[in-house]
């Protein structure tokens, strides 16, 4: 690891030199080093379908015509707008919404 002599912040690697990104301050490299590559890295995160924990409520299903479906609220536009109802057939899970 090298770092940079000027504002004293770690130099990443080009090609045969090592490259300050704060400073652009370049200095060639010295001795025989691991270089390791800092990757961004995205979590996904899947969760189990555990639909059968949400609390149930009486309403006709628009695909089925089931009267009972699971609800969940969700606050989908802005703060001062009401929360937008989702609703979930317990019988062919279809999901709609209500605002």
């Amino acid at each position: 690891m090298e770092f940079c002599p000027k504002c004293k912040v770690l130099m990443f690697p080009k090609g045969d030199i090592l490259v300050c990104n704060a400073c652009g301050a370049e200095k060639k490299k010295s001795g025989s080093s691991i270089v390791v590559e800092k990757q961004k890295r995205k979590e996904t995160v899947f969760l189990e379908k555990k639909i059968d924990i949400l609390p149930k409520t009486r309403i006709e299903c628009p695909k089925c015509g089931n009267n009972e479906a699971f609800w969940i609220l969700r606050q989908t536009r802005a703060s001062d707008e009401p929360e937008t109802r989702i609703f979930t057939c317990t019988k062919c899970e279809h999901r709609w919404r209500q605002y």
